[in-house]
């Protein structure tokens, strides 16, 4: 069987911009030739070997002659090969030369080209590198090289009136500032596109100065031109509501992915520490008691959208499916849970207006005489709406759909704010963390507030409605 080595772009740092050609075959291939500039989390997509090849600054894990021949030596081992490289393969990405090494020795390849930081960074910091009005052509320039033993025709790039877009180029910045006119309006942009994204622009008579004081970190690439003007107009992505805020997600990892997505697209730098994991109950009898006997009751209560989510699982399980509750009402804890349960075909017939159990007890009948009542629930739940309706003269049994059970991890760094969705996600994160340091704490809803005033904090922002949408609201209104 012979192989095939791909040479794919993984783009500048956004996850968001990987092509799904380049997420395919990551996907499907047996090795990843992985360099350092990739984003971690499209490293993270990688699930098969992984070698690491560097390719940052100076520092090359192996050199690119090693490189070239690990790529034959696999392909020619059967292997699907993907070379995965920051930005594009053919911009100053050296996939030419690796390309011309795998034709020589005979190895099938295909080139899957990237986004360039040359072009994607300017563009998220609000600086498009094309303007009628500014320039109407632009230069890319690898500037690690931009020195006077490279060839760079700076007497040529000094009369240009379009745009130079400088990669690789910090370390030289001070090269590039002595040989371009001093009046050029110039940006250095840190981490393009990622949320640790950071501009300082000026003119090469001052960039040195600001960008020593600003602090900025590489990767980062220099654009110089007429065209930085319009970052003051056209700067979007740094201003966005929660740019450069750390955000503490302690969702459980299977449904945190949801509330990151709405925070990342606030701006927000969202930091994983699930505190929870979300397992089966001990037992699935009293569930399957409550599934089994399902034409018996008028009420099914749902807490959560793991109880939703449990429960028709055993409901499908048993051989049944969304017509066996037809006979009875359902009622929901909070808007998402509401959702979940529409997903399977039930519209709810009550949903309480805030994320508390115990709000249903308004809205259900005062005399439960005669009324049979299922709540699906998790292990841990707290029996006041239970005893309150027991108390009422109804008979109520409890499914225990799920369990939580405190995750493994730590949390490193400073952050700006921690987001609770539960009472359980309240207890597992302080059982770890001791200390917030001033973090703002952020609430889904009543339950949850009232386990961090517990603990003699102060709640800082509460979600309107039981949601993760209405939590990010809350957040960005904040």
């Amino acid at each position: 069987m012979s192989g095939i080595v791909y040479l794919v772009g993984a783009g500048p740092g956004d996850p968001g911009l990987l092509t799904r050609r380049a997420a395919d075959l990551i996907a499907r291939a047996d090795l990843v030739a992985i360099d350092a500039l990739v984003s971690p989390e499209i490293a993270a997509l990688v699930t098969c070997e992984r070698v690491h090849v560097g390719k940052r600054s100076s520092a090359h894990t192996l050199p690119q002659d090693q490189i070239n021949q690990l790529l034959i030596d696999e392909a020619k081992k059967g292997k699907r090969v993907v070379r995965l490289k920051g930005g594009d393969p053919f911009v100053f990405g050296r996939g030419g030369e690796e390309a011309e090494d795998l034709v020589r020795a005979g190895v099938k390849f295909e080139i899957v080209p990237g986004i360039s930081s040359a072009i994607a960074g300017p563009a998220y910091a609000g600086i498009p590198v094309t303007h009628r009005d500014y320039a109407t052509s632009v230069t890319l320039v690898t500037g690690h090289e931009a020195d006077d033993s490279t060839g760079v025709d700076w007497d040529a790039l000094a009369k240009m009136h379009g745009t130079i877009v400088f990669l690789m180029g910090f370390a030289n910045l001070p090269v590039i500032a002595s040989k371009l006119p001093r009046d050029r309006h110039v940006a250095v942009i840190s981490r393009g596109t990622t949320k640790l994204q950071r501009t300082v622009t000026g003119t090469l008579a001052d960039i040195e100065q600001k960008v020593a004081e600003a602090k900025l970190e590489t990767p980062a690439l220099i654009v110089v031109g007429d065209v930085v003007k319009l970052r003051e107009t056209i700067n979007w992505f740094e201003t966005k509501p929660l740019f450069g805020k750390r955000i503490v997600v302690t969702r459980a990892r299977e449904q945190a992915s949801e509330l990151k997505r709405l925070l990342e697209e606030e701006g927000a730098n969202v930091v994983q520490f699930p505190t929870i994991e979300i397992v089966p109950p001990p037992t699935w009898e009293s569930l399957d008691h409550v599934v089994d006997a399902i034409a018996n009751y008028h009420w099914l209560i749902f807490t959560s959208t793991n109880g939703v989510k449990f429960f028709f699982e055993r409901l499908t399980h048993k051989g049944k499916d969304a017509r066996a509750l037809a006979g009875c009402k359902v009622a929901a804890v909070g808007d998402t849970t509401a959702n979940d349960l529409r997903a399977h075909g039930i519209v709810a017939d009550l949903v309480p207006d805030k994320f508390i159990s115990t709000a249903l007890l308004p809205l259900l009948e005062s005399d439960q005489r005669g009324i049979r009542t299922a709540v699906i629930r998790a292990a841990e739940g707290r029996d006041d709406l239970i005893d309150e309706l027991r108390n009422r003269g109804g008979e109520v049994d409890l499914g225990i759909a799920y369990q939580t059970r405190a995750a493994e991890g730590t949390l490193e760094g400073e952050f700006d704010m921690v987001t609770f969705t539960s009472a359980s996600t309240v207890d597992n994160f302080f059982a770890k963390v001791t200390q917030t340091n001033g973090a703002l704490l952020a609430s889904i809803g009543p339950t949850t507030s009232e386990a961090i005033r517990k603990r003699g904090l102060k709640v800082d922002i509460e979600a309107a409605a039981a949601s993760i949408d209405s939590l990010r609201d809350a957040i960005v209104a904040h």
